[in-house]
């Protein structure tokens, strides 16, 4: 059904300068028709994405494009003071024979919409250090892509090297510890609305049916609370499609060298129940990863499986609502480590395996509803198990149990993640507000088994922490080009810690009560150029930790400010994305491994960051694309907890630069596409940790990979080359912590791989 957006006042149109305030579409429509004096019509809702700032545009017809640019919608004029807003047609299917076609030009630029700061957005638009990565759209369903895979296409993001789901993730250099100890990691990992981990490693998502990541850098306190230091990661999955049924098929297997063999398959389905109404999409991916690490005569040892099902139930009914609930699973196995004795090396004398799981299950409803001020509802409550059992023949003998075999640190997780935000817009003033929730309660417990099973705890704890918030945003427009930001989160964050002490259990609580402000000022003289200076702030609660006399003591919650300046510019088919930022962290909450090989929490001093990244990408000729970028930082502590000077205490596995590079070539195949990507990564040194017995050097390393694709109109087959060079380099020297104190460490690269991946879209 026709719906009438706005009608102006009965006049014609005026041919002269006509300005619009950046807002969102629907009301950006109607500010045009009022001030223009025409009317403006649609079919159904039109998306509640943020149009950019229009200070030039000579008639209606000129400021309707750029106003719908990007958004799958155009303008048809059908009167003489009346518009009408109608999608996009697709483009009409030719079946007769056609001639060769010539070189394939890589298109414009698209408009790239991201909803990580609460609201749609456009990418050129937003005054924030933000990164986007989709994974191709070629129905393979790769499980291999995964959190490496999409850290290697941003600036300023990096993961410690442990192994999938083993990591925890660093963003622009704020890294507290290598190590998965007690504290609450310092970026959020998002799935869609709701926070998926507190104070576990990165769970490691499998990018298989997701649209985008979507990667907020610096302090997010404002709009993410506590725990948001160093920005977030978020991962927006594909919704269920109301409109059209869809399958999607992926299979593919991989050889490394000197390795094992591994294989993957991956299905989508998309059904709608309702057509326009209701529809369900159902994905399900697996993979045996192979192994290529011998220990003694146990070939491969290392090797791993990945096992994903999600279910989303997507429903429209009416009105502007739009209602999605998800449920979702992800089970990720290694059979043994991945560190060795030597450098350089990929095998070590016989041992105890030492497997991993990483094992998280989660549940989420979302509620939209679209219209003048938009309303978002969304809670998920995720489980998360975390289980790494350590060869304890070594290093173990100081605890006091005889012949010990085994040592299991076993970790449970429970985040709940609720929100309510409404945004809208007032005059020159758009506007975001919202109340937020979340409760994480963990269980960790350490326990040593000797060789006749007889066992002894070593540490337990429960820990239950809140967050509770109020928060705002309101973007006010201070000219045609000059906007201003300004934003605060009020909270109430509690912690509460049980801990077992031999025979004794200790515990404490505490309430703390802030607010994290957030202020931008932002410039945008024409769309594809803005020019940014930013402050943001975050605060992480403050944790526990047992004292040398046995006595459980509380830590200073870290405090961390950000100011950053940014350079966004868009021009044909380029974009050009440039930032440099200073941090200043107070009170570094850090998980450290003891002599005894058991972890620690302790504020480590004060840190201070400065660092600058670059990004481009666009068409350098007809065929041809790249994709490249760099980052320097300097990520130091500079002042240990009693206040004393220091010098080149680094902090923990950051690099101190990163360049890389991506070449994509294309060329037509008769009824097909042939693209070939040549990808390089060099990343330089870091220290595995500012702990002076543990500042280890990690080297610097290249990262390679050659991947060529042919595309027919519904299949796709992919042939992939990784670690081109055959390189060894160490990527981080540390594996068992009981022998951390005693023995040198070193987990070595993957080595070359070859694989090979198809997908059938029908």
């Amino acid at each position: 059904m026709a719906a009438l957006i706005a009608s102006g006042a009965p006049a014609e149109a005026r041919e002269g300068r006509i300005a619009i305030s950046a807002r969102t579409l629907p009301q950006a429509l109607a500010e045009l028709s009022r001030e223009e004096g025409v009317s403006i019509g649609t079919e159904g809702a039109l998306p509640q994405v943020r149009t950019p700032r229009i200070a030039r545009a000579a008639t209606v017809a000129e400021a309707l494009a750029q106003l719908l640019a990007g958004t799958g919608f155009v303008a048809r004029r059908v009167g003489p003071s009346a518009w009408r807003i109608e999608r996009q047609p697709s483009p009409v299917r030719d079946d007769r024979p056609q001639a060769p076609r010539p070189a394939r030009e890589a298109p414009p630029v698209a408009t790239i919409v991201v909803t990580a700061t609460k609201r749609a957005q456009a990418f050129a638009d937003a005054p924030v250090a933000i990164a986007v990565v989709a994974p191709p759209d070629t129905a393979d369903g790769n499980p291999a892509r995964d959190s490496a895979w999409a850290v290697a296409r941003m600036e300023g993001v990096a993961l410690a090297g442990q192994g999938p789901g083993r990591n925890r993730m660093a963003l622009r250099g704020v890294a507290d510890s290598p190590f998965n100890g007690d504290s609450q990691s310092t970026v959020a990992v998002i799935l869609d609305e709701t926070r998926l981990t507190y104070s576990a490693p990165d769970p490691d998502l499998r990018l298989v049916d997701v649209d985008r990541v979507e990667v907020l850098k610096g302090p997010q306190g404002t709009l993410y609370g506590t725990g948001a230091l160093g920005g977030i990661y978020r991962v927006v999955a594909r919704r269920p499609d109301t409109s059209a049924q869809a399958f999607e098929l992926g299979a593919g297997s991989e050889w490394l060298a000197s390795g094992g063999l591994g294989a993957s398959a991956s299905a989508m389905a998309n059904l709608p129940l309702a057509r326009g109404a209701a529809a369900v999409r159902l994905v399900a991916y697996g993979a045996k990863e192979p192994g290529w690490v011998d220990t003694g005569a146990d070939r491969n040892s290392n090797s791993g499986t990945v096992l994903g099902l999600r279910a989303g139930l997507g429903i429209e009914p009416g009105g502007g609502w739009r209602i999605d609930g998800t449920a979702f699973g992800q089970w990720l196995n290694a059979a043994d480590s991945s560190h060795v004795y030597a450098d350089r090396a990929r095998a070590r004398p016989a041992q105890r395996p030492e497997p991993h799981d990483n094992d998280l299950r989660h549940l989420s409803l979302t509620a939209r509803r679209d219209g003048p001020v938009a309303l978002t509802f969304a809670s998920g409550m995720t489980w998360h198990e975390v289980r790494d059992r350590y060869d304890a023949t070594q290093g173990a003998d100081g605890f006091g149990l005889a012949n010990p075999e085994r040592m299991d640190a076993d970790r449970s997780y429970r985040t709940w993640d609720s929100e309510l935000r409404l945004a809208g817009a007032a005059g020159p003033v758009d506007w975001l507000a919202g109340l937020s929730h979340v409760e994480a309660r963990q269980h960790t417990a350490t326990v040593l088994t000797s060789a006749s099973q007889q066992e002894l705890p070593l540490q337990g704890d429960r820990r239950v922490v809140s967050d509770s918030a109020a928060f705002g945003e309101a973007t006010l427009a201070l000219s045609p080009a000059l906007d201003l930001l300004a934003g605060a989160r009020l909270y109430r964050a509690h912690f509460e810690d049980t801990r077992e002490a031999g025979a004794a259990r200790l515990a404490t609580a505490r309430t703390e009560v802030g607010m994290t402000p957030a202020l931008a000022l932002s410039w945008q003289p024409r769309r594809g150029r803005l020019a940014y200076v930013r402050y943001g702030s975050a605060f992480r609660q403050g944790g526990s930790s047992l004292s040398p006399a046995g006595e459980l003591q509380q830590l200073d919650g870290d405090e961390l400010a950000t100011f950053e300046a940014g350079w966004r510019e868009t021009v044909g088919g380029a974009t050009l994305d440039l930032g440099a930022y200073y941090s200043r962290w107070e009170n570094v909450q850090s998980d450290m491994l003891g002599p005894d090989g058991l972890l620690t929490t302790a504020n480590a001093g004060d840190a201070r960051i400065v660092g600058a990244e670059i990004a481009v990408s666009g068409t350098l000729a007809p065929g041809w694309t790249l994709d490249a970028g760099a980052t320097w930082q300097s990520a130091l502590l500079v002042r240990n907890a009693t206040g004393i000077e220091l010098d080149d205490r680094r902090l923990p596995a950051v690099p101190e630069y990163t360049v890389r590079t991506a070449a994509t070539r294309s060329w037509p195949l008769g009824a097909a596409d042939l693209q070939a990507t040549l990808g390089l990564r060099y990343l330089g040194p870091a220290r595995l940790s500012f702990q002076p017995e543990l500042d280890l050097p990690i080297a610097a390393r290249l990262e390679s990979t050659l991947e060529a694709q042919l595309r027919f109109e519904r299949l796709t087959v992919a042939l992939r080359l990784d670690n081109l060079l055959a390189g060894k380099a160490d990527t981080f020297p540390f594996g068992n912590p009981l022998r951390a104190a005693t023995q040198r460490q070193y987990t070595p690269q993957r080595p070359t791989a070859l694989s090979l991946q198809a997908g059938w879209r029908f």
